[in-house]
Formats: C-alpha cells, structure tokens, sequence
C-alpha cells in the first residue's frame, strides 16, 4: 500500500476512534454540570487523575506489547508474538486485581490525597471507588484496541472506541436525569462503556480473523519490563494529565476555592480531548512504523514522521483558532449555574493554556516513534520530560510570580522545552 494511504488510514480511524474515547469523560463533565452544579463539577475533576492512572496503566501494557507483536509479525516469529500476547494479557490482570483491591480497600484514603473537601468528598469517594471496581474493563479494552490494531484491523478497533463512547453518553443521560443517580448514574455510564467495546472486538476471535492467541508460557521479568518500557510514552502521556491536574488542582484551591478548581475542571477536560487527538495520531502511526521497522524500511519511517509532523501542525492551529474565537460559548457550556467568576477564569485560562497545543501534539508523537523503532529510551525521556520533571515545578513556581496567569502559562512552557529536547533527540537517532 502507498505510504500516505496506509498512514491516512491507520491515524484517521484512531483519531477518530480516542476523539470518542475521550468523551467518556467530556460526557460526563457535561452532564455533572447540568445535574449536579459546580460542587457535582469539582468532585468529578478530582477524581479525574486516577482515570487517567487507569487508563495509561492500560496503554503502556497494550501499547507495549502491541508494539513488539507487530514487528515480530513482520519478521514472521509466529510463536513469540503470542508469547508477547500472553504475557502482556498476565501483566494485564496482575494490574487489574491491583487496582481492584485499591477501590475496595483505598477510596477514601485516595479522596484525602487528592484533596477533597466536605463539601464534595463524598461524591469524590464514589466516582473513585466505582472506577477502581471497572478497572478491569477499562484495561482489557485497552489491550484488545491495540493487538487488534496491530493486527490489521483499525476499524473494527474505531468501531468499538466509538460505540462505547456514545453508549456512555446515553447512559450519562438515563441515570443521571431520569433515574435520579447522581454521580453514581455519571461513573456507572463511565465503566460500562468499555464493556460495550469489549463484546464488539469479541466478534474478531469468533469470526477466526486473529493472528494473535493466548498460548502457555513462563513467567519472564525481562520480557514484562521490556513490554512495559516499550509503552511509558503512552502512560506518561496519560500520567501528564492527572498530574497536572493533581498539581493545579491544589493550586487553584489555594488561589480560587472550588470555583477556581470547577473552572480549571472545564479546561482539563477539554485538553482531554485535544490531547486525545494527537495519542490517537501516535496510536495510528505505531502499527505502521513498526512494521517498517521490522522490514528494515527506512526511508518509508521518515516518511511517515514527516506527515504525522505535518499533521500535528495543522490540527494544532485549528484547534487553538476553534479554542480562541469559541471561548466564551464553550465556557458557557459547562457553566449551567452561570457563575461569573468561573466564566472569567476559564475564559481566560483557556485561551493562555491551549497555546500549548502544537508542542504537546508533537512531543506525543515523537515519544511514541521512538518506541515503535525499539528505541524505548529516548521516547521515556521526552514523556518524563513533559509529564513529569518540567511542569511540576514550573507550575509552583510560575504561579507564585504571576498568579492564575503564571499557572495557566506552566503548562505551554513545560511543552515548549520538552518539544526542543524532542527534536535534538530526534536528529540525533535519526542520524544514528
């Protein structure tokens, strides 16, 4: 197939299909703020980081794993690519009875950690242990989205991230206004949606169409790190966000109360969705690049680096011109008790934090290039970088000079140096 065209049509399906996995909680923001006000608002943006634990958790096992099976697949090792399928599937229930018993035994210890209040602790508490419980769910979906890629088969995987996804925003709906279930009604919509994707990819194994199986094999530490390691640039990726959002949030209590922490709701789960965009492009040009890899294809893996790079820049100014002239509306959306001080603090904060939607896009998708050419470690660098080590202390430090506008300016500056280091690593591997 022609490079464009394989590309288009990998990265096309899996923008497509995270843009819908990513109105799991955008539906949920959205219908909180309709049934249960600002308070319903602020409990659902604490909890918000463990779905992103949960769901990055997932990610680095599926696309860890996924990410070797391909390039054995292109290199014809029948055998060790259902050995990398089963051991990615036992490290994928060893996480899940883990954060099972975490919901059971930890929920109001992680609501204390996370900072609620009395106003919104309760709520808090339930939305994080129901969560905890759907764990499995969430996990497995994320390891069947990625092997069922991987092994050729982008729309049936678009098709389930996006039957769940409207499946949980009807459920949204029916428990939350006519049966009257809070925010109970908002996280039962939430684990049910992958459920619904599971039973979908179901029909792959049915129909005999996998080239992948669940086959006895030992136990190897080795292997397990290398599986994980391969996919720390999709965890971080997810990681960034809840510890953003972990970080601001206690800031923004500080600053603005829960006013300021339900204003700063309605922006991270809008960058959410946007990044969605640019983990769904990585997700799309991982099967591709590593299968060239594996055929020893070169020139055909800078091609398709060069088009995701020219992708990221035209989503990102279209992204930002939307964000900056739909301002006010798209506040308004969230804002059903029409709170004027939170109006004013997301409308500001939302046109200075999305200026960093360019640098975000790309360092996503040079991460995960490095991993998809078994080069893990420059990928966990640039994810380190941008999740973790830059924007923390960018964050307490910026807005101690400059308040909200100091905090909401953390987040672009971390992208901004993470993107320069991205593309010095870049240049150097590529010369390698």
């Amino acid at each position: 197939m022609n490079t464009l065209k394989e590309y288009a049509k990998y990265t096309s399906m899996n923008v497509l299909g995270m843009l819908g996995l990513s109105c799991y909680i955008l539906a949920d923001t959205f219908f909180v703020a309709k049934g249960l006000g600002s308070r319903g608002l602020a409990a659902l943006n604490l909890a918000i980081p463990v779905y992103s634990l949960i769901h990055g958790t997932g990610l680095m096992l599926a696309m860890g794993g996924a990410t070797r099976f391909s390039i054995l697949k292109s290199q014809n090792a029948g055998q060790r690519k259902h050995q990398v399928f089963s051991r990615t599937a036992m490290l994928t229930t060893c996480f899940a009875l883990l954060f099972v018993l975490t919901g059971m035994l930890g929920a109001g210890w992680i609501t204390d950690f996370l900072g609620a209040d009395e106003a919104v602790y309760d709520m808090c508490k339930i939305y994080l242990k129901v969560l905890l419980l759907f764990s499995p769910a969430f996990l497995f979906n994320d390891l069947l989205l990625c092997f069922v890629r991987n092994d050729g088969n982008p729309q049936l995987a678009m098709t389930a991230m996006l039957t769940g996804s409207f499946s949980n925003i009807i459920l949204d709906y029916i428990f939350i206004f006519p049966c009257k279930m809070g925010i109970f009604g908002a996280v039962l919509a939430t684990g049910v949606a992958p459920v619904i994707g599971i039973a979908i990819q179901s029909t792959y194994f049915f129909r005999g169409k996998n080239t992948f199986h669940l086959v006895k094999t030992g136990v190897s530490v080795s292997q397990a790190l290398r599986i994980m390691s391969g996919g720390v640039p999709s965890l971080v990726a997810e990681l960034s966000s809840g510890i953003v959002m972990v970080v601001f949030n206690g800031i923004m209590m500080s600053l603005e109360g829960n006013t300021g922490v339900a204003a700063y709701g309605v922006i991270a789960n809008l960058s959410l969705v946007v990044i969605s965009v640019f983990t769904g492009l990585s997700q799309g040009i991982q099967p591709v690049v590593s299968r060239y890899y594996g055929a020893g294809q070169s020139d055909r893996i800078r091609e398709v680096f060069r088009y995701a790079v020219i992708t990221v820049a035209v989503l990102s100014f279209l992204i930002y011109a939307g964000m900056f002239i739909g301002t006010d509306w798209v506040v308004s959306l969230f804002n059903s008790e029409g709170n004027a001080r939170l109006q004013v603090i997301a409308a500001k904060g939302l046109r200075l934090y999305f200026t960093a939607v360019g640098f975000a896009g790309f360092n996503i998708i040079t991460a995960v290039y490095f991993t998809s050419i078994d080069r893990a470690r420059p990928g966990n660098i640039v994810s380190i970088l941008r999740g973790i080590v830059l924007i923390v202390p960018l964050a307490f430090m910026m807005s101690g000079i400059s308040g909200l506008t100091g905090l909401w300016l953390a987040f672009p500056a971390a992208e901004f140096l993470t993107a320069a280091a991205a593309l010095l690593l870049y240049l150097r591997n590529r010369q390698a």
